[in-house]
């Protein structure tokens, strides 16, 4: 029997309880689906997960992909995942039916990655990446290119990936100096390098297709002279063959985790002949391309909270088990020992694992679903949840991210020195979780995106929008009496939340940009911890919901211990938005102040 890494109770409470996904079938986009179809796709994905991704989870990191020549090699169940996500329809999970996907709701189909990841991350990584490729294409692609490359990527015959970062130029991309050519023939010749890119090479699939970003020759200077381009490791010839495209992979990074998915260096125009294809119009590269990395900061997310997941379930089985000393008001040690469970302490370190996963998921979904309700909606309506979705993505990125290292340390406490060791999973999970605060923009870009940016759009409507939001959920918490303590706590944590956004605005009007975005990534903190609270209330109103309705004994203790989680969160980490205001308010400019001679020894 496969270990457990998800609660499909918890899935399913908050699917169809806390976010009522049965309510997007009314639209007629979404019309085809139902319940019980619902449930048949999570059922197919867990099958899929048990059977086949967490058997070879272990196996994948401990023999990591290697670098034959110009080919590398994966582990040898990676063929046959990426036909599994092909045939079943996984990779095309959201993509609309008249391009041949199954136009699923984001809603039922981002807890498919989720499940997939919690059993395999580097696994499900190549499913996830191909999705954004062909969603990127289907938005701003031409009829052509999506004729070429979606059907072969829809299929997991073809692996997609996107293609940022070069060796001068990680975050900052306006100094990218992979150049693309104008050539006669209706391409463009690409010379250049490419670093750190996911999936970027491997024999599981007959070909890669990678999503470039490249300066044509002449264009303006920084980010408002990037294209994209579709650039193939093999490009198809005049006879439909598929031959060398002049990409050859240079080297190959041997990481810390996440060690099942390749990350590879790549070299283009070595023999002057990478041909490269342009999506959409030159120039607005990087405006297409934020669309598909702003989806995968929100996999990001989802990745981060699905192995923190993972983790703990295998500590709280260790904890059901592991029998070690007493209650600290025994004395006698003829008394047999009892589970650690039993321990106050552990069951501390129990709750914030819950809390921060359970919390993160439910943020997430949130996501998910103004995602699926901004491409059932038009007018103001669309655009009210994608200001929703912009201001939340930074925050959905980072919080599971950071938080879900903080959570998988203590799944390894828990196990005390055993966690340590690779007998047991934690230790692996613990690695591959450290990528996720630093792909797809690191936690420091996620905060002067939220403050910088987000905060400001549109002259703060996006602000303005999230917090009726959360004022809506205290409202109908407040009408709750078990609840009403804590709609309290968080109305007021919401006050704190616009008094330091209206203390920092006024700091930008009055100082530089670095002294107003000097603490951003505090801020980022200080929101995200207050987003988590808004979750838990909100599924604080239909755990009492539950409660009232006669549950069962099973659904009782679930219901309970949702309760209990809610209640750590206000008691343990809302308090923490305390400190940080603090330093918040306090504008003294010590970073910005402090000169790189002074770090001297």
């Amino acid at each position: 029997m496969a270990e457990r890494f998800i609660s499909e109770r918890n899935l399913k409470f908050l699917l169809y309880g806390v976010f009522d996904a049965e309510s997007l079938t009314r639209h007629p986009y979404f019309e085809q689906y139902d319940r019980k179809m619902f449930d048949m796709v999570l059922k197919a994905a867990t099958e899929l997960a048990e059977g086949l991704l967490q058997p070879n989870c272990q196996e994948m990191d401990r023999n990591p992909p290697e670098l034959a020549g110009d080919q590398v090699k994966v582990h040898p169940s990676v063929r046959a995942m990426m036909k599994e996500f092909g045939m079943g329809g996984w990779i095309g999970a959201t993509v609309p039916e008249g391009m041949g996907g199954e136009q699923l709701p984001h809603l039922v189909a981002d807890n498919c990655y989720f499940i997939f990841a919690a059993a395999n991350y580097s696994a499900c990584a190549y499913a996830v990446l191909s999705a954004g490729v062909i969603h990127l294409l289907e938005s701003f692609g031409s009829k052509e290119l999506i004729d070429i490359y979606v059907p072969k990527i829809l299929s997991g015959e073809w692996q997609g990936t996107m293609a940022l970062t070069e060796p001068e130029a990680g975050s900052s991309l306006a100094d990218i100096t992979t150049m693309a050519e104008p050539a006669d023939e209706g391409y463009y010749k690409i010379q250049g390098q490419k670093i750190l890119i996911s999936a970027g090479d491997h024999d599981a699939v007959e070909n890669v297709v990678h999503l470039m970003l490249a300066k044509i020759k002449g264009a303006p200077p920084g980010v408002k002279g990037i294209s994209l381009f579709v650039v193939p490791k093999k490009r198809i010839d005049k006879d439909r063959k598929l031959v060398p495209n002049d990409v050859v992979t240079s080297g190959i990074f041997h990481k810390l985790g996440y060690r099942g998915c390749p990350i590879v260096q790549l070299s283009m125009g070595d023999k002057n002949d990478c041909r490269g294809y342009l999506v959409g119009e030159p120039h607005n590269g990087l405006k297409y391309m934020f669309q598909m990395m702003n989806e995968e900061r929100i996999a990001v997310g989802m990745g981060a909270t699905a192995i923190a997941s993972a983790a703990y379930y295998a500590s709280l089985d260790y904890c059901k088990k592991r029998r070690q000393g007493r209650k600290v008001s025994e004395k006698d040690p003829a008394r047999p020992q009892i589970p650690i469970i039993e321990h106050a302490d552990v069951k501390r370190m129990l709750l914030f694992q819950r809390a921060v996963i359970e919390g993160s998921l439910s943020l997430l979904m949130q996501c998910s679903k103004y995602v699926d309700l901004q491409k059932v909606s038009s007018g103001v309506e669309k655009e009210q949840y994608n200001l929703l979705l912009e201001i939340l993505t930074p925050v959905a990125k980072t919080y599971p991210s950071e938080m879900g290292i903080l959570s998988i340390s203590q799944g390894l406490q828990c196990f005390g020195g055993s966690g340590y060791c690779d007998d047991y999973p934690l230790e692996q999970y613990y690695r591959d979780a450290r990528i996720h605060p630093i792909h797809e923009g690191t936690t420091g870009i996620q905060g002067i995106d939220l403050l910088g940016r987000k905060v400001l759009m549109k002259n703060g409507k996006a602000l303005k929008l999230y917090v009726e939001e959360v004022q809506q959920t205290i409202a109908s918490a407040n009408d709750i009496p078990e609840l009403k303590p804590y709609a309290e706590a968080l109305e007021k944590a919401l006050e704190r939340l616009q008094n330091v956004t209206k203390h920092l605005l006024e700091v930008a009007s009055r100082e530089s940009a670095e002294m107003f975005l000097a603490d951003a990534t505090l801020y980022l903190e200080f929101f995200a911890v207050i987003s988590i609270a808004w979750q838990w209330l909100l599924q604080g109103i239909y755990v009492q919901k539950g409660l009232k309705n006669n549950p069962t004994d099973s659904e009782a203790d679930f219901l309970q211990g949702k309760f209990y989680t809610l209640r750590f969160f206000f008691a343990y980490e809302l308090p923490k938005i305390k400190g940080l205001e603090e330093r918040l308010r306090n504008t003294d400019g010590l970073t910005v102040e402090m000169e790189p001679d002074h770090f001297s020894d």
